[in-house]
């Protein structure tokens, strides 16, 4: 069984707001601040446990888009959920143990082998 956490408010979320100026929205910047926020909050989680798929992070399909989880430990299996995009819960996150979040993350790996940018 998985504990989940909620994100660090340390980190800050980049809001969509922010990149929404006088009618444009700047979908580059948008993303890029993501990225930021992702490596900075797998860089903490590191620190705090430099184990196996250690923020890594998972998705699943819910509602329009995904919930998002990014791993801070595999044994035990713990979580930080991602308030990202529309920040979905995936209903049945806590039920999920370290063997399935082992096959998402292996299943993502071999989906960007065979999709891999050129």
């Amino acid at each position: 069984m998985a504990t989940i956490f909620r994100a660090p408010e340390s980190i800050t979320v980049p809001s969509f707001s922010t990149f929404y100026k006088d009618g444009n929205y700047d979908r580059e910047a948008h993303d890029n601040a993501e990225k930021q926020y992702l490596a900075d909050l797998k860089a903490m989680l590191v620190r705090r446990n430099n184990g196996k798929n250690v923020g890594e992070v998972v998705q699943f399909p819910h509602a329009d888009s995904y919930a998002e989880y990014m791993v801070a430990s595999m044994r035990p299996l713990e979580l930080v959920h991602l308030p990202l995009g529309d920040a979905w819960d995936y209903p049945y996150i806590e039920r999920l143990n370290a063997s399935d979040i082992q096959g998402k993350i292996d299943q993502k790996k071999a989906l960007e082998k065979i999709f891999k940018k050129m």
